[in-house]
């Protein structure tokens, strides 16, 4: 007996909820991030340093990117068993259909 494939057997989720899910998430992150920094920069030794204190708020500002990268990565990923047809290739497959 043949069984299918793993990515036939398995429904792709729709770009749609897919980026509602990510949209959804990405929220989330940022939310906890931004407390999560807030509580951490009232600790004394960042709180009473000025140095310490600029450089915690430039690493806490830009530090949710990293995690926010795969998610989003993720989102804008194109289905399981799509074709990948980028916009150039697109757009010369339309002007050769209107000839």
């Amino acid at each position: 007996m043949v069984r299918p494939a793993l990515a036939t057997r398995v429904q792709a989720i729709p770009m749609r909820l897919r980026k509602f899910i990510g949209t959804v998430a990405l929220f989330a992150l940022v939310i906890i991030w931004a407390l999560l920094a807030m509580a951490v920069a009232q600790f004394p030794a960042i709180r009473d340093n000025t140095l310490l204190s600029i450089a915690y708020y430039v690493i806490a500002g830009l530090g949710w990117i990293v995690p926010a990268m795969p998610l989003v990565s993720w989102m804008i990923a194109p289905p399981i068993g799509s074709r990948g047809i980028d916009a150039t290739e697109s757009v010369r497959h339309r002007s050769s259909r209107s000839r």
